[in-house]
């Protein structure tokens, strides 16, 4: 195997039990997780990343913050509510890791907004890029400003005064509010106290003013501060004595008992409604909140104090996402780039051809997606081909690839669509799809109850020379198109005939067509995946027993799974040598002595988001190569339907090794080194050039 094992950062010469926070061998699934955020955070703080791409970092934060307590802190607060005993492997029950989480997010909170009002805000000031506040509006502004709240605000805006007949409304889940505090009495002569005002969702929450109002070339104004000017024009003839914003985030879990509904999909329609409406798990409020107010909300929403966050500045940072596609400077955005394409796809338009002449590898975002596209759109179109099989986990609103597949039921061939109706936060558009694909007649069957179906599996059946032969893409990544511009992933393209068999069993499987049987090339979760990740591993610790090499690469997004973390701190007790890239949360403590001082762990940040899976075990020089859809993690392993494939043509694993991991390996750019506490600390000086540019380079 190619690649320089890695220095472990700064070994900690006390033994494994003297660490901190509950069991010693594992760091906390959350707490590891919000150590990722942080190294989003840090993005927007380098100065070295163009300055609107530095802001999208800052918003990302906010985004995976929103997530994490929509799903995260939702699960951990329900069982603190139910007193639930359990701990994980970590030794933490959840009411220690809830404290825990609140504390560090307070923390990470802070240092954000110090960020964005401090350092972002006055960089994007020297580049004519400003965001005017009420303070320093000038008389042209407030007219244009005023204009603006008569003409496009306040016809859709329905202040709602608080009283018996009136009750706190029901708050959208993320959305902005006002809690208003009102003096004087109203046109029924009822005597004024608190009233809520709520921003409508299709409100922008940045407004560009014209450039010779706002004095500058990109000017700014949030909605925040149009409602603050004149939100007394909702309240005719009364005073308003304070206006706050505030934000409520709510459990979003849908909760549907796959076992008892008889129609999943029309469970899950009946229940995306509620997702906006869960239990409160935070209230983020302006720091000019008063006391008396604060608390009045947090009554309102059920919350104890540790759950709110005062804030300097909007409550709803996600939402300036927006301002980098409004502003025209591409030289404070990335560069852009056209993706390339494998030399096998250059010159040869027919794809099945192409894969016939050896198997395809593609690497995005680099490479692009488009060929998995065409792969579709061929074979819809193709009179020789008799049948489509594809599984849908996330694939947007707008897909070219599903169309497509519906192109191809109304064409006659036979669809078989695998539509994962509990993709978190996709079930909407994947209900969509589902419909569709059933109106043109495509067979549409949503996995197996109580398994996610996260396998990316797609597989074209043409009729050749009287007998039929199959064509598969595999893939670590979703049939997204969006995505596949911002996330490393690969796919495979191959018609290889063992390869493509243990495919179609999988999809038989799915389809509820037969019992598992033994696959000759794949892997898969729940039934062989965990097994055969745990020989692999013990077979490279029985090669550094025997004095052979032992040698173990691999990247992935989590490392949670505790029997496989302790066959790692096993295989690095005989002198396996263990280089771990993991994007996310990892529960394993590299570096520690007489545990783990054979193991790093590498996190590697950059401009699109790592999430390519590649395990990699030296097999007595073998060089067994794995691509794989899932995590090192037990829903991955138990409770989701995954496939580990491997990579046999020799070119390309030397590819997989070359682009893959070797990179990462040796990036000291944008990359992070864990340390035995659950921390990461950069290299102290940074050198050399990032992973992620070094392909850019190579493959665009």
């Amino acid at each position: 195997m190619h690649g320089e094992p890695q220095e472990p950062p700064g070994r900690d010469p006390a033994d494994a039990a003297t660490l901190p926070n509950g069991n010693a061998r594992y760091i906390n699934r959350e707490l590891s997780q919000l150590e990722f955020f942080y190294r989003v955070l840090q993005q927007a703080a380098d100065p070295a990343m163009p300055l609107l791409e530095r802001l999208r970092a800052l918003c990302t934060f906010s985004s995976n913050l929103d997530e994490f307590y929509e799903v995260r802190v939702a699960g951990l607060k329900e069982q603190c509510v139910l007193s639930s005993p359990v701990v994980g492997p970590d030794g933490l029950t959840p009411q220690a890791v809830y404290a825990a989480v609140n504390q560090r997010v307070r923390e990470l909170v802070d240092q954000q907004y110090r960020l964005f009002n401090d350092v972002l805000i006055p960089a994007m000031a020297q580049e004519q890029i400003c965001f005017l506040r009420r303070p320093s509006w000038n008389a042209a502004q407030q007219d244009w400003i005023r204009e603006f709240f008569f003409a496009e605000l306040m016809p859709v805006l329905t202040p709602i005064r608080l009283d018996p007949a009136h009750p706190f409304p029901r708050v959208l889940n993320k959305s902005l509010n006002f809690a208003v505090e009102l003096e004087g009495k109203d046109a029924f002569g009822r005597s004024s106290g608190n009233a809520i005002v709520q921003a409508p969702r299709a409100l922008p929450r940045v407004i560009a003013l014209p450039a010779e109002i706002a004095g500058c070339e990109h000017g700014f104004v949030f909605l925040s501060s149009i409602l603050h000017a004149h939100v007394g024009e909702l309240f005719s003839g009364m005073t308003v004595r304070g206006c706050y914003q505030f934000r409520v985030t709510r459990n979003s879990e849908l909760f549907v008992d796959e076992e008892e509904v008889k129609n999943l999909r029309e469970a899950l329609q009946g229940e995306l409604p509620h997702r906006h409406l869960g239990d409160a798990v935070r209230l983020e409020v302006a720091d000019n909140c008063p006391r008396a107010m604060t608390a009045f909300l947090q009554e309102q929403f059920g919350l104890a104090p540790a759950e709110v966050f005062a804030v300097n500045g909007p409550v709803n940072l996600v939402r300036m996402m927006q301002v980098p596609d409004q502003v025209d400077r591409p030289e404070l955005k990335y560069p852009p780039f056209r993706p390339g394409l494998p030399k096998a796809l250059r010159d040869q338009p027919d794809i099945f051809r192409a894969m016939r002449d050896g198997d395809i590898l593609l690497h995005h975002p680099f490479q692009s997606f488009a060929p998995v596209v065409d792969f579709v759109r061929q074979a819809a179109q193709d009179p020789d081909v008799v049948a489509i099989s594809q599984t849908v986990y996330r694939a947007g609103h707008d897909s070219a690839l599903l169309s497509s597949l519906i192109e191809a039921a109304r064409n006659g061939k036979e669809v078989t669509a695998v539509v994962e109706l509990m993709a978190r936060f996709d079930e909407e558009a994947n209900i969509g799809w589902a419909g569709q694909l059933e109106e043109v007649g495509a067979h549409v069957v949503y996995g197996v109850v109580g398994f996610k179906a996260h396998a990316k599996m797609l597989m074209v059946v043409r009729r050749e020379d009287g007998r039929l032969r199959r064509y598969v893409h595999l893939g670590t990544g979703n049939y997204h198109h969006e995505t596949s511009r911002s996330y490393t992933d690969f796919g495979l393209l191959t018609c290889d005939e063992a390869l493509t068999q243990d495919v179609a069993q999988v999809f038989s499987q799915l389809t509820g067509r037969g019992q598992t049987q033994s696959m000759t090339h794949i892997w898969q979760s729940p039934f062989t995946l965990k097994q055969q990740l745990l020989a692999a591993i013990r077979g490279e610790t029985e090669h550094a027993r025997a004095g052979r090499e032992g040698r173990i690469v691999a990247k992935m997004n989590m490392l949670l799974e505790p029997e496989l973390i302790q066959a790692l701190y096993d295989a690095s007790g005989q002198g396996v040598r263990i280089d771990l890239i993991v994007r996310g949360a990892c529960a394993l403590r590299p570096g520690v002595a007489g545990l783990s001082e054979h193991i790093t762990v590498k996190s590697v940040m950059g401009r699109f988001l790592e999430h390519s899976r590649i395990f990699c075990f030296h097999d007595g020089g073998a060089e067994r190569v794995m691509l794989s859809s899932g995590e090192w993690m037990e829903r991955s392993l138990s409770r989701r339907i995954e496939i580990c494939f491997p990579v046999l043509d020799a070119r390309l694993k030397a590819r997989i090794l070359a682009e893959g991991l070797e990179p990462y390996l040796s990036d000291r750019r944008e990359a992070w080194m864990m340390t035995p506490e659950g921390n990461y600390v950069r290299p102290p000086v940074p050198d050399g050039e990032s992973a992620q540019r070094r392909l850019l380079a190579a493959l665009t």
